[in-house]
């Protein structure tokens, strides 16, 4: 189905929309156009704050997206991507982290998942290090999702993801390692097994701390700082609905993920 979670929310909840043919219809254009419809809902989000649309407008929202297919100069802003669009029309309330757009789970209610947004070398990735499997579905063990002490979860999330990547797994294979002891095991057994290694477990870790560390070497020589490891200022201080929170985790965490 090309209704996936991430692209329904985007062009459904996150704009506004209720119609499940215009959220297919926008979907269907991100296929076409070649752009990911997690940034592109975030784009079309973003120009809808900046006024070119009203929120729910489901046509309007067809049009903006036309606006790339047709390589308008418009559409070369909108290609550029959220936080491209966020400069040039002067918003601020922009979901971006290292100039790339949030997906659906919020950082001000999900802490742990907002330390892995601030400190991923890629930027607002939700899967480099998935912390919503303990803190919302309880996977492992269910944790607090407003505790904002969460720089050793998102840093192990990180470090088992890249072995994850690096070892050609799917992500989802992580709700079966988390629970069932068994399984993990097995999957460094089945490494090994193709590739003539002899890890264990606790090699888990360190292989995929070598990987996040080599690729914030490079984040490090194209420029980016500590600074960068942020999530954006208006999360700090406009309160997120039903809760009422915001983004309280300290500078100090978030520096703690990579320097513990």
């Amino acid at each position: 189905s090309c209704l996936e979670y991430e692209s329904l929310w985007s062009f459904g909840a996150n704009l506004g929309i209720d119609s499940l043919d215009v959220i297919g219809e926008l979907i269907r254009l991100c296929n076409d156009y070649g752009v990911d419809t997690i940034e592109a809902g975030a784009t079309i989000g973003v120009a809808m704050e900046a006024g070119l649309a009203k929120f729910g407008d489901g046509k309007k929202a067809i049009e903006l997206m036309h606006e790339i297919g047709k390589d308008t100069p418009l559409g070369r802003i909108f290609g550029g991507g959220t936080a491209l669009t966020a400069d040039t029309f002067g918003v601020v309330r922009c979901p971006t982290v290292k100039r790339q757009a949030m997906p659906a789970y919020e950082p001000r209610a999900i802490k742990g998942i907002g330390v892995t947004y601030a400190t991923s070398t890629m930027g607002a990735d939700h899967t480099a290090g998935y912390t919503i499997a303990p803190e919302i579905f309880g996977v492992s063990g269910k944790v607090d999702q407003f505790i904002v002490e969460k720089a050793d979860m998102s840093r192990n999330f990180q470090y088992v993801t890249a072995f994850l990547d690096a070892t050609g797994h799917c992500l989802f294979v992580s709700f079966a390692i988390l629970d069932i002891a068994s399984g993990l095991e097995g999957m460094v057994e089945e490494c090994n097994g193709v590739l003539g290694t002899n890890w264990t477990v606790d090699d888990i870790g360190r292989i995929g701390g070598d990987i996040v560390k080599k690729e914030r070497a490079f984040n490090e020589a194209a420029g980016f700082t500590k600074v960068d490891d942020r999530v954006p200022e208006f999360m700090k201080y406009e309160k997120l609905p039903p809760h009422n929170v915001v983004f309280d985790v300290p500078d100090e965490v978030l520096d703690k993920v990579h320097n513990p």
